[in-house]
């Protein structure tokens, strides 16, 4: 791919060291090449808010800033937050197009068409690469020349259909190279239930193994008749023997098979693999059905909610699904029947093409069963948006409008991002922090922190508080400076995100501390603190030397409960874990001649202290590292004397 990132310390000239000079967007307009590649727009806080790909940039990015009576009332909202862009210049359009995916799936740009949903599809995965095939559930399907089938809608259908194979066919699960390892262990407990043949012992020969892993291949590719004939077989032979409890298994079996059988409905007797995709939409929201038809038959279906934003009409949001799930899927059909022709349809051929191997089409079909169906996953689409509109309004309300609502307690408009911030120790041992971190009333857990108190001796929550928030800020400042000196956006890191409220896990003393770090530091973040009552139940915020009553039945009162339990658990978790890790290295450190090296020498020997303490001291003797003597002090100090034995 040709071409870097240019923008401001791109095109400018601006060199290591120097400040950047204030963007110009007229000026940075008239230096956009005529060449295809990537914009992407930045608001005011450097962040992303939408990207996209064009055949001439310099075509594509001025119409923006052109005044235009075609805009939609979005993008002009978009336009108004822009205050700098930066584009990167592709070989082509395809480039661009594949460029434009991964950076859209990277950033989740506010204005892009986004997939809400972000699901990992299972598949059945067969390792006929083994000389001992084994059946097993995987999230990817890899190029590694075993047999896959898929993808599933339901992880639990699919590990049903694994226990079903393993019932009927006794295919074996264990991860043991056979036949190098015949025979070197007893059987498993598979064996003993009757669910595994036991090739590891050498008593299922290559041959016979192989016949049943042929009907697992024909069962998973749906021809079930002979699973089904099979298990009538052995049904009516189990009874004619009276053995009624194997009959009534083989009963149950059966009918496993015919409830799996049943949902395969053939959809079209071309047998070929398709996925047929209809979406219905409003002003704000639209949901996409798809139905995953493979070998002609109707393996399954799925919807996904996805933000309009800027999109304005159905072969816009078309083309921004169809790339967003197709670069997100292994599994690629031959055919997408579609209700409209997606925008860039031709690039988009030619990059499904490409991730495939061969040749995929776009069809939108115009009559007959093509269309019955396309029109049948547009009314499912529409079902679904009309079911789940009021249940996106409550989660809605349970997030951003919880993130807002306590935006307007404080008087501070609009909050996106929030940190919160907690100290735990015992007594003063072993103090630590957490920052939590949330955005929209969700919680951003890649962006948490722990902090190890270094400076701050026996319990003094005010210095431990400012001891992290000193180095939290400092970071990010330090990492923000680096960034622009290397005319890498500040996005690169999450610690040079700065949040829009500070929440502190206490009162007016918390708040202070946090201010005063703020100040030295000159930086304008608000801060509050939230307060719990006599109960330890949370009561209200302190702010601006006023502590503000809430109310315990809004929403944004339950958003500032969770991401007080979540700082508070955060920080307990972490101190637990290093408190753990401080006894165990205590306990052996107690003993004489054992220091660092010995002491893991003995937990990489023996993986535990029970193990240690259950050793003789011939055995603690050949530990790498150790000796008789220091063997004999750790035998005698795990029996109580301490002394040489």
């Amino acid at each position: 791919m040709a071409g870097k990132r240019e923008g401001r310390n791109g095109v400018d000239g601006t060199k290591a060291g120097e400040e950047a000079p204030m963007f110009d967007i007229e000026e940075e307009l008239k230096k956009l090449p005529a060449q295809p590649g990537v914009y992407i727009m930045h608001d005011k806080r450097d962040e992303i808010i939408y990207v996209g790909k064009a055949i001439s940039l310099k075509n594509r990015v001025r119409q923006y800033f052109q005044s235009s009576r075609n805009k939609t009332a979005k993008i002009e909202q978009m336009v108004s937050r822009i205050a700098r862009f930066e584009y990167i210049i592709t070989d082509s359009e395809l480039e661009a197009l594949v460029l434009e995916c991964n950076l859209i799936k990277e950033h989740r740009p506010k204005y892009n068409t986004m997939l809400k949903d972000d699901k990992a599809y299972p598949y059945i995965k067969v390792t006929v690469t083994e000389d001992f095939p084994r059946v097993l559930f995987a999230r990817t399907m890899k190029k590694d020349k075993n047999k896959y089938f898929g993808p599933y809608t339901s992880a639990g259908a699919v590990k049903d259909t694994i226990d079903l194979i393993h019932k009927v066919y006794k295919i074996r699960t264990c991860s043991k190279a056979l036949p190098r390892d015949t025979g070197k262990d007893r059987p498993c407990l598979n064996y003993h239930i009757k669910q595994c043949g036991a090739p590891c012992q050498g008593w299922v020969s290559k041959e016979e193994y192989g016949r049943n892993i042929s009907q697992v291949l024909e069962f998973l590719n749906g021809h079930y008749e002979i699973m089904l004939s099979l298990l009538e077989e052995r049904m009516m032979q189990a009874s004619s023997e009276m053995d009624f409890e194997k009959a009534i298994e083989y009963r149950e079996l059966l009918a496993s098979v015919k409830k799996v059988a049943q949902k395969q409905k053939i959809t079209s007797s071309s047998m070929q693999d398709r996925d047929i995709i209809a979406l219905a939409r409003d002003e704000e929201d639209a949901v996409v059905q798809v139905f995953f038809v493979r070998e002609g038959k109707l393996i399954g279906r799925e919807h996904f909610h996805m933000a309009v934003a800027t999109a304005e009409d159905i072969p816009q949001l078309l083309s921004g699904f169809i790339k967003q799930f197709y670069s997100g899927t292994p599994f690629l059909p031959k055919e997408l029947w579609v209700q409209a022709e997606p925008e860039d349809r031709e690039v988009i051929c030619h990059w499904l093409s490409a991730r495939k191997g061969q040749k995929v089409h776009i069809i939108v079909p115009q009559k007959g069963e093509k269309e019955r169906l396309v029109e049948l996953a547009q009314k499912n689409a529409a079902l679904v948006l009309s079911q789940d509109k009021e249940k996106i309004k409550r989660e809605e309300l349970r997030t951003v409008g919880a993130m807002n609502q306590i935006g307007g307690w404080l008087g501070i408009g609009q909050v996106h991002r929030v940190e919160a911030f907690d100290i735990s120790n015992i007594s003063g041992y072993e103090s630590v922090g957490s920052m939590v971190v949330y955005e929209d009333g969700k919680p951003k857990r890649n962006d948490y922190r722990k902090f190890k108190i270094r400076t701050v001796t026996g319990p003094n929550d005010y210095a431990s508080m400012r001891e992290v928030l000193t180095r939290r800020f400092s970071h990010g400042l330090e990492e923000k400076n680096r960034l622009q000196k290397e005319g890498v956006g500040k996005e690169a890191g999450s610690f040079t995100r700065f949040p829009d409220l500070l929440m502190m896990d206490g009162g007016r003393g918390q708040v202070n501390i946090a201010l005063e770090v703020l100040k030295e530091l000159d930086l304008e973040i608000p801060v509050c603190g939230m307060v719990k009552d006599d109960n330890h139940r949370t009561r209200g915020l302190y702010y601006q030397n006023v502590e503000i009553p809430i109310d315990r039945h809004s929403e944004g009162f339950k958003l500032i409960t969770r991401i007080q339990d979540e700082a508070h658990r955060f920080a307990i978790e972490y101190h637990r874990s290093l408190r753990g890790k401080s006894q165990v290295r205590s306990l052996l450190d107690d003993i004489p001649g054992i220091g660092p090296a010995r002491r893991k020498a003995l937990l990489r020997h023996f993986k535990s202290l029970e193990a240690i303490a259950a050793a003789g001291v011939e055995e603690l003797a050949q530990v790498p590292g150790m000796n008789r003597q220091s063997a004999e002090h750790v035998y005698g100090f795990f029996r109580g004397s301490g002394d040489p034995v």
